[in-house]
């Protein structure tokens, strides 16, 4: 294999040191602000599997700049909201880095859960599950 010209470490280290990181005990103390919108970008599995923050709005990572892109077909509305913090998170903060510096790059304003969800509930942030389906 030829060797990369940037690995995904470097990348995730680039994005977090332009973006706005947000610590977990900080993110549980907006969940009531009507003004903050939490992204999970995470897998659809992972959510089943792990739990997810209540009231996010799932958008996968595969998704996400055509669904932040008003001009994309793929366009959700939830992302014309004005005045609205947006607030991605994954796992462990590493997509979410890069997907929130990606956006800005775009001209969308975000910031990233900076630890992702992988120590949400030990800092003690609220956890739902999906229905199981019968």
């Amino acid at each position: 294999m030829k060797p990369l010209t940037i690995s995904s470490a470097k990348m995730v280290e680039s994005a977090r040191a332009r973006i706005e990181e947000i610590e977990s005990a900080d993110l549980i103390a907006m969940l009531e602000d009507p003004n903050v919108v939490v992204v999970d970008i995470r897998d659809v599995r992972e959510r089943q599997r792990s739990g997810y923050i209540p009231g996010s709005f799932h958008a996968p990572r595969g998704m996400i700049e055509f669904w932040v892109d008003p001009d994309s077909p793929y366009f959700k509305d939830i992302f014309a909201q004005e005045d609205k913090k947006f607030v991605f998170h994954c796992a462990s903060g590493w997509r979410s880095a890069i997907t929130t510096a990606t956006l800005q790059d775009m001209g969308f304003d975000a910031a990233h859960l900076k630890e992702g969800f992988s120590t949400w509930e030990k800092h003690g942030g609220p956890i739902e599950f999906p229905e199981k389906q019968p």
